[in-house]
């Protein structure tokens, strides 16, 4: 069959799969491993994400080891363990010290190789090592990347080799010393790795988008990124667009079809400018092979949609019947103001609507009188444009990381580079460049944030999942040093964590859709929650087709689709839960956000 898609042809040894989250990463990169597999081609899919689901996608059990997919010949899938692999990582670098070195040493070393910045480099130790794998190159026609490694860890591994003695001579400031501590025995191996990705006969980037502005938005800002750092062979992927002919006898995908022809008017003139591909919605969640043969299928549309439906739904009012009768977010802020202030987070995957769901929360908040701080720590949440205005009792703000980490960076060249020569100020300069740097500066304004829930409501929207783990991590990693420092003085001591493991004082709140793999990812990061002693307080279904009354065919097997994991939600994974349905409108400026609150939600829809 003839490649129905311009990101597939000609296809170099190395695909990588990169864009916001919720746009289809994991389905596209599956699909097409499955695509280059039926021709004949034996492919690696590997996925680097933190919060993978390659093998959920596929229905089984992967693994940080290479494990073939007996049900596509030729296809094999790898999935790498940020956190098995920061832990071999670490045995690495302790584990010749241990017995050596006096334990206090060890300790302090085994201190600093605890945080986020271990992870991410050990991760990208594992994932060089398959880049310069000649036995598996050979073995491997194309490895495809689920997740491309971000620019700022690859700048990082450009670095001057100074830097790492700089920060041996302990001038530096962003405690890297430990996770870069294995770094200089495989400086060739990551040397060949960067030149394998920066070259465009074997390495191709795929930008992976919907027709959304946020997710252009994000996939221009990629797009640049990587060029700045030598990805020249790129590729822009616009994912799940409404067809036109599902238009005719339906408000509500004409009102969702018009949406995405606007931000594809308006995107950036940059994404113009590289190949692109445009893939139609699907009918139907992309989770095992014949749905992911289906996505790259572009020349039968009509069939592919009909795809795991009976009859296009026959059996109407049975679906109406299994569906849960469903609260509404405002039944949910009635029971959240009961105490008057405190600090209520949305946390979930990418591209779930977490930035909506808290500035309705907070502008409900603000109307009943409450004060309220509406703030985010999503580097691309755009917290002002959801409000679009002025409220009264309502402040918004960012935790910008670049406006934090550069606030940081001058408190630190102001006191620890006072008195350096100017060598040594360019080299504190590049330290503080490091990707370790932003996390101790985001901490920094995260905790800040957190103490004011003392005594108003303070509304975060959170990062995506694997990001705002990350920051939970840091803010751990401050709490265990704090009581290890105030273990034996008897005092007692209050830290960030301490406050979101309190009920009475944090509120979390997770945003999902009501599809498979959001879901899944849901309740994985509620277990994450869980270990760390913090208890969701409640689930959000957002973006809902089934209580949305569609009319055109392809919606109403999306929202037949839909069914199982509200029951799910309902049943299993949720104390308390709330539905908003799908709107006609983007749920922009506070006169549309508060109708996400008394949408009749209870009323099913019919034909």
């Amino acid at each position: 069959m003839e490649n129905a898609v311009k990101f597939l042809e000609h296809t170099p040894n190395f695909l990588f799969f990169t864009g916001k989250g919720g746009v289809g990463k994991t389905s596209l990169a599956c699909a097409t491993a499955i695509f280059l597999a039926d021709q004949g081609q034996h492919v690696l899919l590997v996925s680097t994400d933190p919060a993978s689901n390659v093998g959920q996608v596929f229905g089984i059990k992967i693994g940080n080891h290479i494990t073939a997919v007996n049900a596509v010949p030729n296809l094999s899938a790898l999935e790498i363990d940020p956190q098995a692999a920061a832990q071999m990582y670490r045995d690495k670098i302790v584990g010749p010290v241990r017995g050596v070195l006096p334990d206090a040493v060890v300790n302090s070393i085994e201190e600093q190789l605890s945080g986020a910045c271990t992870t991410e480099i050990a991760a990208f130790d594992e994932f060089t090592g398959l880049l310069t794998n000649h036995a598996l190159i050979d073995q491997f026609d194309h490895i495809l990347f689920d997740t491309a490694p971000t620019g700022h860890t690859i700048r990082m591994l450009q670095l001057p080799g100074a830097w790492s003695d700089f920060l041996a001579e302990g001038k530096g400031d962003a405690s890297c010393l430990g996770p870069l501590a294995g770094l200089e025995k495989q400086k060739e191996q990551y040397h060949a790795a960067v030149a394998a990705l920066s070259d465009p006969l074997k390495t191709r980037m795929v930008l992976v988008a919907r027709a959304q502005t946020a997710a252009l938005r994000e996939a221009a800002r990629t797009h640049e990124e990587l060029s700045a750092i030598g990805f020249r062979s790129q590729y822009l992927v616009i994912n799940g667009v409404m067809p036109i002919e599902e238009t005719v006898h339906d408000d509500l995908a004409l009102a969702l079809y018009q949406r995405e022809q606007a931000a594809l008017q308006t995107m950036s003139p940059i994404l113009n400018a590289i190949s692109r591909d445009q893939l139609p919605l699907m009918g139907f969640d992309l989770v095992g092979l014949s749905a992911l043969r289906a996505l790259l299928r572009c020349e039968d549309q009509t069939s592919s949609n009909s795809l795991g439906t009976d009859n296009h739904i026959d059996h109407q009012q049975d679906f109406i019947d299994h569906l849960p009768r469903a609260p509404s977010l405002g039944s949910l802020i009635d029971d959240l103001v009961q105490d008057g202030h405190g600090l209520i987070m949305t946390m979930g995957k990418g591209g779930v609507g977490k930035t909506t769901i808290a500035a309705a929360i907070a502008v409900e908040l603000a109307r009943r009188g409450h004060p309220v701080h509406l703030t985010t720590s999503d580097p691309a949440a755009h917290v002002l444009a959801a409000i679009n205005g002025e409220i009264e009792n309502l402040s918004v703000s960012r935790i910008d990381p670049h406006a934090a980490t550069e606030a940081y960076r001058a408190q630190v060249m102001a006191s620890k580079g006072k008195n350096l020569d100017a060598a040594g100020k360019a080299l504190l300069e590049e330290d503080l460049r490091s990707p370790c740097t932003e996390e101790i500066a985001v901490f920094q304004a995260f905790s800040r944030v957190i103490r004011e829930a003392g005594k108003k409501f303070v509304v975060m929207d959170t990062a995506p999942t694997g990001h705002t783990l990350l920051l939970l991590d840091a803010t751990g990693a401050y709490h265990r040093e704090i009581a290890r420092q105030m273990e034996s003085t008897g005092m007692r001591f209050n830290t960030p964590m301490m406050q979101l493991q309190d009920p009475l004082q944090t509120k979390v709140l997770i945003v999902t859709l009501a599809e498979t793999t959001p879901v899944l990812e849901a309740a994985g990061l509620q277990e994450d929650l869980k270990r760390a002693g913090i208890i969701p307080w409640a689930w959000v279904i957002n973006n809902s087709l089934a209580y949305a009354h569609p009319h055109s065919q392809l919606l109403q097997q999306r929202a037949h689709h839909e069914v199982a994991q509200i029951q799910l939600v309902a049943e299993k994974h949720a104390q308390r839960w709330a539905v908003v349905g799908m709107q006609k409108a983007e749920p922009i400026g506070h006169s549309r956000l508060q109708e996400l609150l008394s949408i009749h939600v209870t009323q099913p829809m019919k034909n």
